[in-house]
């Protein structure tokens, strides 16, 4: 088992990959750096073998099936993840290392927005997108979290062998904060400055695209995790729907005793129905989810770190 593991996730990062390897070597001399190819053609792989990391390589595209791939394969006390674009500086890493091997933190965030982040990004739709992320998630799992969509992180390993990994793409990140908000793990944030990738290294992020991924996997796990909030806001509004349309039916009825309006009452009554189906969906899913919740506090207890190497 390694003390401490840097994870590196690559897609055609042959620009960058060195000096990233280099830096964190640097910053962290007793760390091991494993750095996992995602079907690189640039020769990604070759060169961070020669900087000295370990390579393995995932075949399944997308940064969410190596975050998976890696959190499976490697043992290590504490892990530091990383993009290998040279954006994030190393110099922070001994720190929020730290934070987790002393106990204090189960995942220690590089908060970039708090720094450099709105003046080296050069997207002005990913600044817009990272802020509407931020205030959704801290809104609906009432969380404090100022970066939200970071990629640069500290982690324990209690944390990653009990995260269950379900997007492929770039939305690890948000189901990651989403998960460490919702089972209360230890949160601690650093701020660390960010700088735009180098000439010649491309982005793979994909602004529109990957945006309403982020986006689909908020409300995904908005539902699985908070289903009674979910399913009773939509219940409720059918409810008041139905109610809206019973109130002239029984304004009628007061005037004229009889129902003359016969299709809105129909309407009425079917949206009251389905408002109860989905309230009533809430309150059985919200069981399900709290039983989930105390097995896997009990899965916790029992979760044992492997013998060192």
């Amino acid at each position: 088992m390694d003390k401490i593991a840097v994870l590196i996730p690559c897609y055609n990062e042959s620009v960058t990959i060195a000096k990233v390897v280099s830096d964190f070597k640097e910053a962290l001399p007793e760390a091991m750096i494993y750095v996992y190819d995602n079907n690189s053609t640039d020769g990604t792989a070759e060169i961070a073998a020669n900087s000295g990391a370990v390579v393995r390589y995932e075949y399944r595209q997308g940064k969410g099936n190596v975050m998976r791939t890696m959190f499976r394969e490697i043992d290590a006390e504490c892990y530091i993840m990383a993009d290998g674009d040279d954006t994030y500086p190393t110099e922070f890493a001994g720190e929020m290392a730290e934070l987790v091997l002393s106990g204090k933190a189960d995942m220690v965030i590089g908060d970039r927005l708090s720094a450099t982040y709105f003046e080296e990004n050069k997207r002005p739709f990913h600044n817009m997108g990272n802020k509407l992320v931020r205030k959704l998630i801290n809104k609906l799992f009432k969380g404090d979290i100022r970066d939200i969509m970071t990629g640069y992180r500290a982690l324990s390993y209690e944390f990653v062998k009990s995260f269950p990994i379900l997007s492929g793409g770039f939305e690890i990140e948000t189901e990651m904060s989403i998960h460490a908000l919702d089972k209360k793990f230890k949160l601690k944030e650093i701020p660390v400055t960010y700088r735009d990738r180098p000439e010649g290294s491309v982005s793979k992020l994909n602004t529109y695209k990957d945006g309403m991924k982020v986006i689909k996997t908020i409300i995904t796990l908005f539902k699985d995790y908070k289903p009674m909030l979910f399913f009773g806001i939509f219940g409720a509004l059918m409810i008041l729907c139905g109610i809206a349309f019973f109130i002239p039916v029984l304004c009628e009825y007061i005037a004229y005793a009889y129902v003359y309006k016969i299709p809105t009452l129909v309407v009425s009554v079917g949206f009251m129905i389905i408002g109860f189906l989905l309230l009533m969906c809430g309150i059985i899913l919200d069981a399900v989810t709290k039983k989930h919740r105390w097995l896997f506090e009990l899965y916790l207890n029992i979760l044992k770190k492997p013998e060192n190497k």
